[in-house]
């Protein structure tokens, strides 16, 4: 009889060998609905919004001269490059750093508008649509600040960038709280830390129902203009109800939130 029990019980290396496989097939799965989900979604909106698409267009061709489309290069799933797309919001040749703040004197008379709004971000649909992206992800970040972090970015490019995401909703008012005077050493040694440790959090534990709750986060945050608070440690969105935090602090996105 002992022998049978012998037989029919687990090792421990077994067991942890059948819970290793179990959460890899979760991750599969959660990977190809996400997928789903993102080709979906986004060839869906892409004809919803074909109105709003062309009159921007036409409205970027009347405000300035240049091309309607802007091109940017950002680092994808796996360390590869891809040229992520956005409405041109900036003056036909403007040059300066990647990083834009509030007062930017780059913007065309209907960019501010368009970054306020977020509306510049649209054509990255098309970007999902191409498996470049994911509706829901870590941001996409120019190569040179993915150089800085190689070993946060090790973890974080396991995932395709998303247009929305835990670190886009917590720093959806970056612009605003960068400092305008040395904004990229400002992001550097002040933002792109915390960005990183949101970002890692999400490779390392997002589901498709997380991506859900992302997604139902953004909606309010575009449609009602209301500011989301995200938990660093869990993950958890909830209505930011602190003041808003200014270019001086050392903590722009609250430790907790009240989902």
């Amino acid at each position: 009889m002992r022998g049978g029990n012998r037989r029919l019980g687990r090792s421990p290396e077994r067991a942890a060998g059948l819970g290793t496989a179990r959460r890899h097939s979760r991750g599969a799965v959660d990977r190809a609905a996400g997928r789903c989900r993102d080709v979906v979604i986004s060839a869906l909106l892409l004809v919803v919004l074909l109105p709003v698409v062309a009159f921007v267009a036409v409205a970027i061709k009347i405000d300035s001269r240049g091309p309607i489309l802007y091109g940017c290069l950002r680092i994808g799933k796996g360390g590869r490059a891809f040229t992520m797309l956005k409405f041109r919001k900036m003056t036909l040749g403007a040059g300066g750093p990647t990083l834009t703040v509030a007062s930017d004197p780059r913007f065309t008379r209907l960019g501010r508008f368009l970054a306020t709004s977020k509306l510049d971000e649209l054509p990255q649909l098309w970007n999902v649509l191409r498996g470049e992206m994911s509706l829901v992800g870590p941001r996409p970040e120019d190569g040179g600040f993915v150089a800085l972090r190689p070993d946060d970015y090790r973890v974080i490019l396991r995932v395709r960038p998303g247009i929305t995401g835990l670190s886009q909703l917590a720093f959806a008012k970056e612009s605003q709280i960068l400092d305008s005077d040395d904004r990229v050493g400002d992001y550097v040694r002040r933002l792109l830390p915390q960005k990183t440790s949101i970002d890692r959090f999400y490779a390392k534990n997002g589901t498709f129902g997380m991506d859900l709750r992302i997604l139902g986060w953004t909606a309010v945050a575009v449609l009602l203009r209301r500011d989301i608070a995200v938990h660093r440690e869990t993950g958890a969105l909830g209505v930011r109800r602190r003041p808003e935090a200014t270019a001086t602090s050392v903590t722009p996105v609250p430790a907790e939130a009240s989902p």
